[in-house]
């Protein structure tokens, strides 16, 4: 059923304090959008989000900011893209209609963001390398909900704390991994995208950071010491 629009608009205002600039919103029969922007590259009214490709096949809500998004343009528009703003969402809308999963890749920044393919119905949720932009995930037998804020889902449904969370954030201050402080939420882990068909959330890691590393076997235990 299509998602109630005054429990969107509800939902979107609790987290106003992200983005005070503008909000948009996008509902069809399967899928609802709710933004707060914070005006930081593209100040004018064409970096409103949600935001359409040229084509209106693909739509995209974008947390955020890509470091190397002129870069990146520069190659879109030499592929044949033609850009409406000098936004970075655009950019990263236009990336993944051209390279899917693997303009993650490409990706200097921080972001968080979902892209709706309008006419197969898929969704693609993606989270940058190091975390430093939330995304939850709450799920029941209704809907899948993705915020940057768990308390954007006060309107819609109680949350319960999840009692097993509270040793671990009490150890390290934060929770790192999927789990969070309350039950049916979880986080997409840092360097993880989603993708949503059939009905079904399937969960991907596209970096580690353990993989970055390059031991040098020829340091001595100070050595390493003094070079850290």
């Amino acid at each position: 059923n299509p998602f109630p629009d005054e429990k969107l608009r509800e939902m979107t205002s609790l987290i106003a304090h992200r983005g005070p600039d503008d909000d948009g919103y996008f509902r069809n029969d399967w899928l609802s959008l709710g933004f707060r922007r914070l005006k930081i590259i593209d100040l004018s009214e064409k970096g409103h989000q949600p935001m359409f490709n040229s084509e209106k096949s693909h739509l995209i809500v974008f947390n955020g900011e890509l470091y190397n998004y002129r870069e990146i343009r520069k190659e879109l528009v030499e592929d044949g893209y033609v850009f409406k703003s000098n936004s970075d969402t655009e950019v990263v809308l236009n990336s993944y209609i051209q390279w899917g999963a693997e303009c993650l890749k490409k990706f200097i920044g921080m972001f968080a963001f979902i892209i709706a393919d309008l006419r197969t119905k898929e969704v693609f949720i993606a989270r940058d390398q190091l975390g430093i932009k939330p995304l939850f995930i709450f799920e029941d037998n209704q809907n899948i909900i993705f915020t940057s804020e768990i308390k954007a889902l006060l309107p819609y449904t109680s949350l319960e704390p999840n009692y097993a969370s509270f040793n671990e954030y009490l150890v390290f201050r934060s929770l790192p991994g999927e789990r969070t402080m309350f039950k049916n939420v979880r986080s997409l882990a840092a360097g993880h995208y989603g993708q949503y068909n059939d009905g079904r959330l399937s969960i991907s890691q596209y970096f580690n950071l353990a993989d970055t590393l390059k031991p040098d076997d020829h340091l001595s235990f100070e050595e390493a010491c003094e070079k850290t």
